[in-house]
């Protein structure tokens, strides 16, 4: 099933389901006003919602309206808990090898995950504010999943049982920010603004054999001003699954329904796939030619971030943004 929630002027907008194929939709908020309530009651609302969800497939309704993702507010508009993991090493291994920095061993064994702010996360097709160029504004094309209820310390082979969803993510990072934040050993805050999600969150079962329990093992494409930046696959060198990533952030603590671990950037050893965020290209290009030539993005510059399935199809919806100059309040 695919779920989305419809803009109303609340925090945390109308629960609506749509169409497999992304071209209509239905409210549902008679049976879970928003989705962090059907969270909240998964067991009870998930087969009333999929019962509606199997209607609109059939033939939509005159309660059927067009589906437009530019109406939509992330699937969970805030949420209790995102947790983003760094599940794929190359990438961190890139970044590290860029600026002379050796890999600690550990990286392989032990995920790396900073907790972010998720009180306000972005539509689907909201404007990414930035107040300055200076701070190096980037994306990152991830995928992440949304859970039901964690018990603290759940073992890995039971974590996977505990994924409701699965969403597209687009974790934007101020690169200019990090470095200082980093130095002082308390880790992300300012250079991590709110993130965004895909319109569309679906159910594991709506991936078929692209979902194997672990990782998602489909093409993430991410393009900047309709030029591809990159289309590695989700599937390939992901070193900690979903379970692992459900796992670790639970080691100590209970994770309540709707909170979303993210896998941290897509990214491939084939430098044929390219890259899900500039600073990797960058560090390729310094790696290469001893200095980064591709500038993070500017006023102006448009961001997709889209996954379609081995038919063509869009399973999520795509993360279409702009960036826009803001000016805070004096």
């Amino acid at each position: 099933m695919k779920l989305a929630t419809l803009k109303d002027g609340t925090r945390d907008g109308t629960l609506i389901v749509v169409s497999r194929d992304l071209r209509h939709a239905l409210k549902a908020d008679d049976i879970a006003p928003t989705l962090q309530a059907a969270l909240d009651d998964w067991d009870y609302v998930s087969p009333q919602l999929t019962d509606r969800y199997d209607a609109l497939n059939r033939a939509p309704s005159s309660r059927a309206f067009d589906f437009d993702p530019k109406q939509c507010a992330s699937p969970l508009p805030r949420a209790y808990q995102w947790a983003d993991g760094s599940a794929y090493v190359n990438h961190a291994e890139l970044l590290r090898r860029a600026r002379g920095a050796d890999m600690p061993k550990s990286f392989r064994t032990d995920p790396l995950m900073y907790q972010g702010g998720s009180d306000t996360f972005l539509g689907p097709c909201d404007d990414i504010l930035l107040e300055s160029e200076d701070w190096g504004l980037d994306l990152e094309g991830e995928v992440a999943v949304i859970t039901g209820d964690v018990p603290m310390g759940i073992a890995t082979k039971k974590a996977g049982d505990c994924i409701r969803l699965l969403l597209l993510a687009n974790d934007v990072s101020l690169r200019n920010l990090a470095p200082a934040e980093l130095a002082k050993g308390f880790g992300f805050f300012q250079s991590k603004p709110s993130s965004a999600f895909s319109p569309v969150a679906v159910t594991p079962d709506e991936l078929g054999p692209a979902w194997d329990g672990g990782k998602v093992n489909l093409p993430l494409l991410v393009q900047v001003n309709g030029a591809v930046l990159g289309r590695p696959n989700a599937g390939v060198d992901m070193t900690f699954e979903f379970p692992r990533l459900i796992a670790h952030a639970a080691r100590t603590r209970a994770l309540a329904a709707g909170a979303i671990v993210g896998s941290g950037t897509v990214s491939n050893a084939d430098r044929s796939a390219g890259s899900a965020c500039i600073a990797e290209k960058r560090a390729l290009e310094t790696l290469a030619e001893g200095k980064p030539a591709t500038p993070f993005l500017k006023f102006g510059d448009r961001v997709r971030i889209e996954m379609f399935d081995a038919g063509g199809n869009s399973v999520f919806g795509a993360i279409e943004q702009q960036v826009a100059r803001y000016t805070p309040p004096r």
